[in-house]
C-alpha cells in the first residue's frame, strides 16, 4: 500500500490542476455530517479485541500456529488456533481462531509486508474491476466494482478460509464470526466478511473491523456493504493509506469510520456517512504522516512485523 501512495504523489505534476487538497476530486460530494465524540471506553469495548487479533496477523505462521507470538498473543489470553493459510507474500497470511472471551470464531488477515515486493504488488494493482458475481451472486447487475489487487488477494484463499470458518462454528457451537485486519488485511476483510455472511446460517452474526483501511471499490460497492455487511474502520490522524486509491479514480469508502484526532490515543470521533470530509477524507495528502499508519492507535496498539518478537 505504501508503494501505491508513492506512485500517487507523482500525479500532480502530470495534471493541469492540483488533485491533493481537502477534496481528492470526485463528481460525488463527500459526506459533511458533524462528527460526534467517541469515548476511549467505547472504543476499547468494541475495537480492542479485533485490533489485538489484527496485530497478531503480522507475526510468523509458526508463532501463530503454536500461539507463541509473545505479547501480542498473551494479550488475547486463552485463544485456540484453528487454521492458517497464505505464504506471507503474494498470498498474505490469514489465520482462524476461537476466542472464548467473545464466544466467536475470528478471522484475521495480514496487512502489507513493506519488505516483500510480492505483497506490495497486491496493493499496486489498483484498477477497478467487476466484483466476481460467481462468489457474490446477489450483486450481479448492480455495477459493483472493486480494487483489482484486493479481489485477487481475497480469491487466493477464499474457499479454504470459508471451510475453516464453517468447521470452527460447528466444532465450538458459537454464533458469531469476527473478521479483522490492518491495511491490505482490512481491505481483504471486507470481502471475506461478506463472503462468510453469505455462506453461513443467517443466525450467525458476522462483524467486520478494519484499521488503516484503504478504499476498496466504487460507490456501488460501498453502498452494498453499508446495506448488507457493514464495516467499522479506524483511521489514524494523517495516515495517507485510507485516502487511497483516490476518489477521482472512482473509489469510495463505506460508512463506519472512527477517526483518531491526535496522538494522545484517547480522542476519537464518529464520522457519519461515506468519505466524511471532517475525518480522513478531509486530510491533505501534502501533510501526511506514514507513521500514523502503523500506530499507535489506542492502548499502545501498533501494527507491523516489528511488533512481533520473532521479527517475522
Amino acid at each position: 500500500m505504501l508503494a501505491l501512495i508513492s506512485l500517487l504523489t507523482l500525479l500532480p505534476s502530470a495534471l493541469s490542476a492540483p488533485i491533493f487538497g481537502l477534496s481528492l476530486g470526485s463528481d460525488a460530494d463527500p459526506a459533511t455530517g458533524a462528527t460526534t465524540v467517541v469515548s476511549l471506553s467505547d472504543v476499547e469495548s468494541s475495537l480492542l479485541r479485533p485490533a489485538q487479533f489484527a496485530r497478531v496477523a503480522y507475526c510468523s505462521t509458526k508463532s501463530i500456529t503454536t500461539w507463541t507470538c509473545g505479547d501480542p498473543c498473551k494479550a488475547l489470553g486463552n485463544v485456540t488456533f484453528l487454521q492458517s493459510g497464505g505464504d506471507e507474500g503474494l498470498i498474505p497470511l490469514y489465520y482462524i481462531a476461537h476466542d472464548p472471551t467473545d464466544e466467536s470464531i475470528v478471522v484475521a488477515h495480514e496487512g502489507t509486508d513493506s519488505k516483500n515486493i510480492l505483497s506490495i504488488l497486491n496493493d499496486a494493482k489498483f484498477g477497478l474491476v467487476d466484483l466476481n458475481a460467481t462468489r457474490f451472486p446477489e450483486t450481479a447487475g448492480q455495477g459493483i466494482q472493486v480494487h483489482s489487487g484486493f479481489q485477487q488477494t481475497f480469491e487466493r484463499t477464499a474457499d479454504g478460509l470459508l471451510a475453516g470458518v464453517q468447521k470452527g462454528l460447528a466444532d465450538f457451537g458459537v454464533k458469531k464470526v469476527s473478521v479483522t485486519g490492518h491495511s491490505l488485511g482490512a481491505a481483504v476483510a471486507t470481502m471475506t466478511g461478506l463472503f462468510i455472511k453469505n455462506n453461513v446460517d443467517p443466525s450467525v452474526e458476522v462483524t467486520v473491523t478494519g484499521f488503516g483501511l484503504p478504499r476498496g471499490g466504487n460507490k456501488a460497492w460501498a453502498d452494498f456493504l453499508d446495506q448488507n455487511s457493514p464495516v467499522t474502520f479506524m483511521s489514524n490522524q494523517n495516515d495517507p493509506v485510507p485516502a487511497v486509491p483516490p476518489r477521482f479514480l472512482g473509489f469510495q469508502h463505506t460508512s463506519g469510520e472512527i477517526h483518531i484526532v491526535d496522538d494522545s490515543q484517547q480522542n476519537f470521533v464518529n464520522c457519519p456517512g461515506q468519505d466524511n470530509e471532517n475525518c480522513v477524507t478531509g486530510n491533505s495528502l501534502l501533510k501526511t504522516d506514514v507513521g500514523n499508519h502503523k500506530g499507535p492507535y489506542f492502548d499502545d496498539i501498533s501494527f507491523g512485523h516489528s511488533a512481533c518478537p520473532d521479527g517475522q
